[in-house]
């Protein structure tokens, strides 16, 4: 008895399904990858710079406090107190 396959056509479903997964997987030429930063994220990335920045003094500040090399400048707190309350 002999048996044929009406329809088939010699057509592999698993060939196929690879075929097409190979297709999707190659980029498309006509598309391109494309990132845009905001201008919060901009401003939060320099506000963390300034943080960093600012807990680096103070640990210089606690340091040279710990060994007792800390000076203040009088004269230095005394011009800014007075263009704080000249304001």
């Amino acid at each position: 008895m002999k048996i044929n396959n009406m329809g088939s056509m010699g057509i592999n479903p698993y060939k196929r399904n690879a075929e097409k997964n190979a297709q999707a997987s190659l980029p498309s030429q006509g598309k391109e990858d494309k990132v845009e930063i905001s201008s919060k994220a901009i401003d939060l990335q320099q506000t963390n710079e300034v943080v960093k920045a600012r807990q680096e003094k103070v640990q210089a500040i606690k340091t040279q406090v710990e060994n007792g090399t800390y000076t203040i400048d009088p004269k230095a707190i005394a011009k800014g107190l007075l263009q704080f309350y000249q304001k």
